[in-house]
């Protein structure tokens, strides 16, 4: 078995062990609480107020299988094993295993939101699913059929069902998480006849559609030649592809991504190349025995592992316990911290000597390893393929730390990849990379807008190339806006989508092109903006869609930023060249170059937009979404009655917003104000009405304070 794969036989015996308190739920739930005490953590929210009258087996393996570190998973697990008395080996590592969402890791809404049967629904659909997995007849598959379709009803049950059927019988049933349901679409994953069986996945199955798929997927497994054969080494596959994303393909790679601007919005599953400029010791000591190695190594041995520690904190705690109490750590924690949890296979790394030689290159090519048998300080350990040994002039002087991540800088990543080139390859190629998919219906579930709106939208900008999202503070316009891009092209490609910030003192010269300081200090360096390279890349792409977002596009002066391309930005005159200002050529920008623009309606210290501006840009105005029924699911879903009462009072709010004749609708309060991924407390909901709400008010109405301290009371007692 892959060692990564341990836990399948814990997670087995667990299930069995859960089954037998279907007739008595109460000592189930002791024994949960038991597990807490001995470990001890937290006991996390399982009931309002924690409750508990009832449970289900799967939000048991719900309170390990989310978004904790595996120490902690592990520590958890031995505490079950202990409690239950499992005997099978305790598992460490969990590649592969699906997990759920902090904010609802319980399969069952809490009391007073769920339905009468809901938790009696998901012990059907276990005992069902083990009773078939052991015995598959027709009558054991229509009970399995039923029972899952009655789950699949309960509210904020979708595809963690699937996730669920795979934690207790991980052999027998086909784990389809977003990111699985990703990896067997893919033409090359899975024979095209599965695939075509299988569509999109974006509708949740029912159950009859659920087991055909299974079966389908369990006979393509077994039939043909891939490197997994079932459905935890499918899984386990399917996670290691999305982490490396192609590692093979972009070994090589040596030219820097094109756009690194915007990076976090919508791209928490884009992987990217990152560059790291790395030291082997002092003055490169070490360099010599890392490169016969094969390895990268830093020091901190004496902390431990970096796998155990969940935060940079722990790390510089580590270190003053174990070194010297009177350092902070502050540059060691960050090196430690990038290197296990940041750096991964697939990044270059340039090695320096001093501050001023680069004397190697390579590709890393594995993940973390502690190597607890040296006998020095280097025990943390990645393996790389260094590609180049020699000797280059670092440009200017280079940092003085053991590990940095250079990947924001862009021309001194070109700068030192240059030093690398093949001098006998004119035209290098990048590496083709595959990218995740992403839909109108992925879009449709992140941003809160309707399918007409999404068309209305799609079709405004497909039509006039150029579109502003305007809307009042916290409707999700700059959220919006990369999702839009990623739907329109299909895929998230980041090297298609960049994103720049205007402001009161940005111009042509940062956007396009312009003199700017030589860092060498010998004078000024004519210098490309990032509007003007983006063009570039889209021109010898022209069978691709290109997305230029613009934050905050009316802080800027148009026509002093686009200079004299402002009249090429128009739909017809796309393709047409026109003279640059500082520069020997003729420019034209792209027809495949689309702009997103976005603008806050609400801001008094902005201008009107000009004729000019609106002429060539189409206009869509986005409201708050408290109305669009996936935002009232997703309040639903954090059951706190006083986040619910919160917002209603802000839906009064904002009509009395609406109907002021100084403000309108352009001042509404946006729903990106109550989004949030944290655990929606009484803090939390203080913080957002104290710091963030009511000092807004004092803007809107600061020549009628009784108005402001009206709506402050109001929206303190919804929280009370």
């Amino acid at each position: 078995m892959n060692n990564s794969l341990t836990w399948v036989d814990f997670y087995m015996e667990l299930a069995d062990k859960l089954r037998t308190f279907y007739q008595d739920r109460k000592a189930l739930i002791e024994k949960v609480k038991q597990v807490y005490e001995i470990v001890p953590m937290p006991l996390p929210t399982l009931e309002k107020d924690n409750e508990i009258e009832d449970i289900d087996p799967f939000t048991v393996f719900g309170t390990f299988n989310k978004g904790i570190t595996d120490a902690n998973r592990s520590i958890l697990l031995r505490g079950y094993a202990q409690v239950l008395g499992l005997q099978k080996e305790v598992p460490s590592t969990f590649a592969g295993v699906p997990v759920l969402n902090n904010q609802k890791a319980t399969f069952y809404n809490f009391k007073g939101d769920r339905e009468e049967r809901d938790i009696d629904k998901l012990w059907d659909v276990f005992l069902a699913a083990m009773d078939y997995a052991q015995a598959q007849s027709n009558e054991n598959r229509a009970r399995l059929v039923s029972c899952f379709d009655a789950a699949a009803q309960i509210k904020g049950v979708k595809w963690n069902l699937t996730m669920a059927l795979f934690w207790i019988r991980p052999y027998e049933y086909l784990n389809l998480d977003g990111r699985s349901r990703w990896f067997i679409t893919l033409p090359d994953r899975m024979p095209k006849s599965f695939v075509e069986q299988a569509g999109k996945l974006t509708q949740m199955p029912s159950g009859e559609e659920y087991l055909s798929l299974t079966e389908a997927a369990k006979e393509a497994l077994q039939t043909s030649n891939y490197p997994y054969n079932d459905f935890p080494e499918l899984s386990y596959y399917a996670w290691d592809v999305s982490q490396r994303v192609n590692e093979e393909k972009r070994a090589q790679q040596v030219q820097p991504q094109r756009n690194n601007v915007g990076e976090g919005l919508a791209d928490r599953d884009v992987d990217i190349v990152h560059y790291w400029l790395y030291s082997p010791g002092d003055n490169a000591c070490m360099w010599d025995e890392f490169r016969e190695a094969g390895i990268m190594a830093i020091r901190w041995g004496e902390i431990g592992d970096l796998r155990e520690f969940s935060s940079k904190e722990e790390m510089k705690a580590r270190m003053k316990a174990c070194l010297d109490p009177t350092l902070s750590y502050k540059n060691a924690a960050h090196a430690t911290w990038q290197f296990v949890n940041e750096m991964k296979p697939g990044d270059v790394v340039f090695v320096k000597k001093g501050l001023h030689s680069i004397v190697g290159r390579g590709i890393v090519t594995s993940d973390y390893e502690y190597d607890e048998d040296r006998g020095d300080a280097y025990k943390h350990i990645r393996k790389v393929n260094w590609t180049h040994n020699g000797t280059w002039e670092h440009p200017g002087q280079a940092v003085m730390k053991t590990l940095t991540d250079v990947t924001a800088y862009p021309d001194y990543v070109k700068t030192l990849c240059s030093y690398f080139a093949d001098e006998d390859q004119d035209d290098e190629e990048a590496p083709s990379t595959p990218f995740p998919v992403y839909t109108k219906e992925d879009f449709l579930q992140e941003v809160y807008m309707n399918k007409e709106q999404y068309d209305t939208l799609a079709g405004l900008l497909r039509r006039k190339r150029n579109l502003i999202l305007q809307g009042a503070p916290g409707v999700g316009k700059t959220y919006a806006a990369q999702r839009l891009a990623y739907s329109l092209m299909g895929v998230k490609d980041k090297s298609r989508v960049a994103m720049v910030q205007f402001h009161q003192n940005y111009g042509y010269e940062d956007f396009v092109m312009g003199f700017r300081p030589d860092p060498d200090g010998a004078g000024f360096k004519l210098r490309e903006g990032p509007f003007y390279k983006f063009c570039k890349a889209a021109e010898i792409d022209n069978d691709n869609d290109y997305f230029f977002i613009i934050d905050e596009i009316n802080r800027g002066n148009l026509s002093k930023i686009f200079g004299e391309l402002f009249m090429m930005i128009e739909k017809d005159k796309r393709g047409n060249k026109l003279q640059l200002l500082y520069a020997d050529e003729m420019f034209s920008i792209p027809e495949n170059v689309y702009i997103i623009g976005t603008m806050n309606t609400a801001d008094r210290s902005l201008a009107l937009i000009d004729y000019a501006l609106r002429r060539r840009f189409a206009f869509f105005e986005m409201q708050p979404a408290f109305e669009n029924e996936q935002f009232k699911t997703s309040v639903e879903e954090k059951h706190n009655e006083k986040y619910s009462n919160l917002i209603r009072v802000v839906k009064g709010l904002n009509r009395a917003i609406s109907d002021d004749a100084a403000l309108g609708r352009g001042f509404c309060i946006g729903h990106s104000y109550f989004c949030t991924t944290e655990m929606v407390d009484d803090a939390w909901l203080r913080s957002v009405v104290e710091y963030e709400l009511v000092p807004l008010l004092q803007e809107y109405w600061f020549d009628d304070l009784q108005t402001v301290s009206q709506w402050a009371l109001k929206l303190n007692e919804a929280i009370r």
